[in-house]
Parts: C-alpha cells; sequence; structure tokens
C-alpha cells in the first residue's frame, strides 16, 4: 500500500522536475542525433541506446511530442522547432491510421500539443497553421471513431488492433482525440451521407470500457475485487455479446497488467475534466452529464484506489498484480518496491501515468476534499520517487529518461542484462513521455500556470 506523504507539496518538487528538464533535454538532442534513428520508430532502450520493436508504431508521437513538452516547460524554441519539423514530416501517416486505437497517444501528443500551444500564445499564431492543426485532429477523431464494434446492448466500441472482438483499457485515453474532432465541429461520415456524432462514441466507448474493463467488487467472477483491470475484453463479433476477460500484455486475464490500470486511471480522470467543457444540453442523449460523470467517477476512483492499495509503499508497482514471481518476494505491498530482484520486474512507465492519473482525480474532486486530497497527495508521493534514482536515468550514455519500464513481459521483448534474471534498467518511449508530462502538469500547478489538458483552451 503507498505510504502517502500528506505534507509534500508540489513546490517541494520543483527542484528535482527542473533537474529532470535538464536530463531530458540531454536525452531527446541523444535520440534526434542517433544515425539508426530512422530505421523504425523507437520504443524501448537496449543498453541504454533505443531500438525500434515492430508491432504498431504507437511510440512517435511521444517521440516528437516529447520535444514539444520540452519547449512548453523550458521556453527552449529549438524544442518547438525540433518537435513542430518532425510533426509536420513523419506524423501523417498517423492521422488516416485505420488499423490502431493509437490516435490518442500520437496525434493529441503532436498536433494537439502544438494548437494548444500556439493558443495559449507561445509562439506567433498563424490561421493557416492552427487550421492545418485542426484538420489533422478531425481527421484523426474520425478515424478512430470509425474503428468501431457494436454490442448486443445497443453500445459499441473503439476496437483494438486485434481486431473487431477487442476492447483494451489503453484505448481510454485515445478519447481524447474523439472529444479534440468533436469540440471542433466535426462528425464521422458513414454510408448514405449518415453524419455520426463522436460525442456519441466516446461516451459509449467510456462507458462500454467501465462495465467490462473495470471491476467493482460486486460478485462478476471469482476475481472481482474493486478497481482491479482487465487489459481486454472480448466479445463475439457476430453478435455483439460479452464473452470473456482477457490480456495481451498481463500475466492473466484475472490478474491486472499495472499499466493498463494506470490507462484506465489518467483517462478517466481527463474525460472527468473534460465534461464540464461540454453544454449540458449536449449531454442529455445519454442521460446527461451527471449520469455520464458517475459512471467515470465510479471508474476512476475504484481503479484509483485499487491502484493505492496494490502498490508498494514508495508508488511503483510490479509490472502485474499476479505475476507469479512475486509470492517469493513476500508482501510486496508492505515496502518500496526492488527493481532489483531476481522475480519479477517493476514497471515506472505505470507510475508515471498512474502518477498524473492521481493527480488530475484529485484536482478534479478537490484538495480541500478527503478522497480529492488522498488521490492529489498520493500521486506527488509516486511522482517524488520517479524523480530520483533508481528511476531517473541520470547516465550521459543511457537515451531514456525514465529507468525500469516494462513493456511486453510474456513476449520477453525487455533487455535482460547479463547480471540479471529479469528486465531492468531501461526505459521507454511511453515511460519518459509520461514522466515529463506529468512533470509539466505539476509546474503550471506550483507556477499559477494555465491548467494544463489536452483540450484547453477549452
Amino acid at each position: 500500500m503507498i505510504d502517502i506523504d500528506l505534507a509534500v507539496r508540489p513546490d517541494d518538487l520543483m527542484p528535482a522536475v527542473e533537474r529532470m528538464w535538464q536530463l531530458s533535454a540531454r536525452k531527446i538532442l541523444a535520440i534526434q542525433a542517433d544515425s539508426t534513428r530512422r530505421s523504425g520508430t523507437p520504443v524501448f532502450t537496449v543498453e541504454g541506446r533505443y531500438s525500434a520493436q515492430g508491432w504498431t508504431e504507437w511510440t512517435q508521437g511521444f517521440e516528437f511530442g516529447s520535444a514539444i513538452l520540452q519547449f512548453d516547460a523550458t521556453g527552449e524554441s529549438s524544442f518547438l522547432e525540433l518537435g513542430r519539423d518532425n510533426t509536420f514530416q513523419y506524423m501523417a501517416s498517423h492521422v488516416t491510421h485505420l488499423g490502431v486505437h493509437d490516435h490518442g497517444f500520437n496525434n493529441v501528443s503532436t498536433y494537439g500539443n502544438l494548437r494548444r500551444l500556439m493558443l495559449e500564445g507561445r509562439f506567433p499564431f498563424d490561421a493557416r497553421e492552427q487550421a492545418f492543426y485542426e484538420l489533422a485532429l478531425k481527421a484523426s477523431g474520425a478515424v478512430q471513431a470509425a474503428r468501431w464494434s457494436p454490442t448486443n446492448e445497443g453500445q459499441g466500441f473503439i476496437c483494438s488492433f486485434n481486431g473487431p472482438h477487442s476492447l483494451f483499457s489503453d484505448t481510454i485515453r485515445s478519447l481524447r482525440a474523439l472529444a479534440l474532432a468533436h469540440c471542433l465541429g466535426h462528425r464521422l461520415m458513414g454510408e448514405n451521407d449518415q453524419a455520426i456524432s463522436l460525442l456519441d462514441r466516446l461516451v459509449q466507448h467510456a462507458r462500454t470500457t467501465a462495465e467490462y474493463n473495470v471491476y467493482y467488487g460486486q460478485g462478476r467472477d471469482t476475481y472481482d475485487v474493486r478497481g482491479r483491470v482487465a487489459h481486454e475484453s472480448i466479445f463475439n463479433p457476430h453478435n455483439g455479446q460479452y464473452r470473456c476477460p482477457s490480456t495481451q500484455q498481463g500475466y492473466s486475464a484475472f490478474s491486472t497488467w499495472t499499466r493498463g490500470l494506470a490507462w484506465i486511471m489518467l483517462g478517466y480522470a481527463e474525460q472527468l475534466e473534460f465534461l464540464p467543457t461540454v453544454p449540458d444540453e449536449e449531454w442529455e442523449e445519454w442521460g446527461g452529464r451527471e449520469d455520464i460523470e458517475r459512471l467515470m467517477r465510479r471508474a476512476a476512483t475504484a481503479s484509483c484506489d485499487f491502484y493505492l492499495d496494490n502498490t508498494p509503499t514508495d508508488g511503483v508497482p510490479y509490472w502485474d498484480t499476479g505475476a507469479p514471481g512475486l509470492v517469493l518476494l513476500g508482501d510486496v505491498t508492505s515496502r518500496p518496491a526492488d527493481p532489483f530482484n531476481d522475480h519479477e520486474p517493476v514497471d515506472s512507465s505505470a507510475a508515471a501515468i498512474a502518477a498524473q492519473g492521481l493527480l488530475r482525480l484529485g484536482h478534479y474532486l478537490g484538495t480541500d476534499s478527503t478522497d480529492g486530497k488522498k488521490y492529489w497527495q498520493a500521486g506527488l508521493t509516486v511522482l517524488r520517487t520517479l524523480l530520483d534514482e533508481p528511476y531517473l536515468s541520470t547516465g550521459e550514455a543511457h537515451q531514456g529518461l525514465l529507468l525500469h519500464t516494462i513493456y511486453h513481459r510474456p513476449r520477453g521483448w525487455d533487455h535482460i542484462p547479463p547480471d540479471s534474471q529479469i528486465p531492468r534498467g531501461e526505459s521507454c518511449m511511453w515511460g519518459d513521455y509520461h514522466l515529463r508530462e506529468a512533470c509539466l502538469y505539476l509546474q503550471r500547478v506550483a507556477r499559477g500556470e494555465p491548467y494544463y489538458s489536452f483540450f484547453a483552451p477549452a
């Protein structure tokens, strides 16, 4: 169980955040200068150097988005140009990518952040450039919404790259793409010019995910523990009937892959923040804003509570709560995580995502409330751990920023050093990006700057 520090404040972390940005700058430039970087999108490091891993190109937005976040935090214009130029040159294919559920990762992290910064006045306004960003975001939201599978209950979901039967927990954060496109006045056009509401598909996906991927301790199956998350839900593609939980990157369908848990935590917290920006009358078709808020809040609080209860005291989880080697480590939730053990790896990338989810949920609920303060202080506690060794990568030769991350343990993709029995000491592009994003979020709060959200300026 996380030992929540109720005394730590955002200002207390600012020296560590500033140190992180200094390290971050060197890491971004090292990746950019690597002569092999165009052999494939960087995914994770092997012996400290970023390498590609063909599955889907879901990390390129994190690569270029990291430079944009670096500019946002530091004002160093060279990073703006780096992120902007690479977005212009390499991201177009991601906008119209029909085969993935990752539009919220790739395109909101690049086109979305650039549009936001321009509208904030952080670099010179250009109407045509704004229109370019907005066209990309409109198309991305519509393409993501078109990846649709109906259920037999009159609902539906954005299916994962596995196919029409597959609902991933990861995809809750791709709802950002639909939200932005809707706010820009866009719709998906179907057969016979049928106009399909992107807000409708956002709500349906959020409901289906909350119902099937998040557990609430109501006896749904033998392993129904409140807040537990299934990485994947399987539906019969012929009639839309739910069949069973599943996983691709976790240990089992009945344990919790902690990065999937973190996506749920952050995804619902962000959508809760988005809800009030849409006029109440637009939500009436789906039962009203209060009903949708209740559903999202239930999923967010349950998943965050599960994280708090099932994570080591310093806030960094092991890669799966049911990983078989954990029994050899004893009660791992009663002490800090040990990334150097011989049995099961931790996943600091899940912690970086979860930290932001905890902070956003705490802010949404109000840090003067009991629950809001609990989540807010837990987020600060987790982030403080990540901003220090052994998780912050301080080595000059290592291209990664956040150490001890895991990509795909079941497939054995993660590098295992010669002196270890398990993967450790490496970084991944989403872990680095989300550490930067959490730090930018907190830095803006500490400095009293405009609140950082995917939909700002609203």
